[in-house]
Parts: C-alpha cells; structure tokens; sequence
C-alpha cells in the first residue's frame, strides 16, 4: 500500500494565537483524512517553513505527498511560492509523487459559514433587515483574482440574504480600505453594520480591525455596529478542507459552477469528485 502524507501549509502569523489555530484545524483533519498521516508547514512567520514541511514528509516515508494550501484564494502564496517549493522537492526527491491541491476558494460551503456568523451576532444589534449592511472584510492581496473573488462573495451572499445591501473591503495591501467600506455603507443609508471578517484565524488583522472600528464608532454614533468572529472553528472548514485533498489525490478538475445557484439547490455540492487520470508530477 502506497504511504501518503498530507502537507498542511499555513500562511503563518506574528501572533503565536493563529498558528495555534491553524494548528488545532490541522489536528482536525488529521483526524478526519483515512489512510493517510499528516504534517504542517508555514508560508511565513512560523517555522517550519516550506522546504523543511515536504522533506519531513519524505522522512515520514511518504511516497506520496499531497499539498494543501490552507489558505482563502489563490494569491501570490498559492499561485507562485508553493509550487515552486514543490518543483524543488520533486528535484531532491524524484521518486516521491508531489500532488498539490486547491485553496478554499469560493464555495457553499464557506458561504454557510457566513451565514451562520451573521445569525450569531445579527439578534444582539437592532435594526431592520432593509437597513442593514453587511461589510464582508478581505485580507486584501496584490493579486487581482483573490481580490476579485472576494468581491465575488459579497455578491453571491447579497443574493441568498434579506439584507439591504453587501459591501466588501480589504484590511491590508490594497483599496477599498475597512474605513472606506464603512462610509461607503453608511453612506447608502444603512442604519445598521454588520462586519464579517474574512479572515481563516486570529492576529494581526483582527486586532486591526478591532481598533479602526472603535474609531470609526465615534465618527458615526448613531449607527449600530458589530463584528461577527471570523472563519475559525467551523466544521466546515474540515469538510472543504477534505474535498480539495480528494480533488487532489485524483487529479480532478473542478468548474466553477461548484457555486452555482442551480447546482446547490438540487445538492450537487456534496456530490464526491470522479476519480480521473493523474499526470504525474
């Protein structure tokens, strides 16, 4: 039976509390993956890093390494760094297979989460639906696509919830900025701000957005406002988490109508991937 080993690769944090979480996700889907040991690594900020996470996995006796990034979008990380990682490992250890697999990504899944952060935290603000925005709060990025998608999900949330309106902002790198989406809203009208981060775990960023807030509260006293918890937590995090590493071990492509309106009402979503051929790495 072929050895495989599940590469966790986190984007790493100053704040010694999200790599803490990142590593109570991980423990998870240790649990969670069949036949198959796992390992963990970081992008920055944290150790191990990258080259160190794929040799431990060879030590382990992996013959077969499959590579998450456990990571929202596919930004500069995902699309650049890893795989190069991963093209230098297949150098020093050519008869190991290197698979590598996709990022969360925009999926029903994620958005049920949201939808569940906005019940916790929409009952202990007053306000009527109508006059209420919802300012969905990304990492921001300098890659255009993440940003997008971004985007993207606010949009595809304004379309399943009452709410007068679904702004999206960034909290680092790029515009508009946390203090712009908030004017923005109010801007429009809304009476009532509920803010949901976009963020998989704790640090830097949340504490930022904790901070701008509380200024920007004192700017607009007669607007309602709260933050839901981030991503953190949330069993489904496992359950996407696991079908990207089957996406991943059976070579599969997926379309973007994974977030389909018409695919999710008649319950494709939780269809499992066909096995399909594999090019090897």
């Amino acid at each position: 039976m072929t050895c495989e080993v599940v590469l966790l690769v986190g984007h790493g944090s100053r704040e010694p509390s999200g790599n803490e979480e990142f590593l109570q996700l991980s423990e998870q889907m240790r649990k969670a993956v069949v036949g198959a040991m796992t390992e963990v690594c970081f992008v920055d900020s944290a150790e191990p890093d990258i080259p160190t996470g794929l040799d431990a996995c060879v030590r382990m006796g992996a013959q077969e390494v499959v590579v998450l990034p456990v990571m929202l979008f596919a930004a500069g990380h995902v699309k650049v760094e890893i795989p190069s990682e991963i093209d230098l490992a297949r150098v020093r250890h050519p008869e190991i297979r290197f698979r590598y697999g996709r990022p969360f990504g925009l999926h029903p899944k994620m958005l049920q989460i949201l939808d569940q952060r906005l019940g916790e935290i929409e009952g202990a603000l007053p306000g009527a639906p109508e006059e209420t925005a919802v300012l969905l709060v990304g990492r921001g990025s300098s890659d255009p696509d993440a940003n997008g998608d971004v985007c993207k999900l606010a949009r595809l949330l304004w379309e399943r919830r009452r709410f007068g309106w679904v702004e999206s902002c960034f909290i680092g790198i790029t515009k508009p900025d946390f203090a712009e989406g908030v004017r923005r809203c109010v801007a429009l009208g809304a009476r009532r701000l509920l803010i949901l981060p976009y963020l998989l775990f704790s640090g830097v960023l949340i504490r930022r957005i904790g901070m701008r807030l509380h200024e920007l509260q004192r700017l607009y006293p007669n607007i309602a406002m709260g933050v839901a918890r981030y991503l953190e937590g949330h069993p489904n995090l496992v359950t996407v988490l696991l079908e990207r590493y089957e996406e991943a071990r059976y070579g599969t492509a997926v379309m973007n109508c994974e977030i389909c309106k018409q695919r999710v009402l008649v319950g494709h979503e939780a269809v499992t991937p066909l096995p399909a051929a594999v090019v090897p790495g």
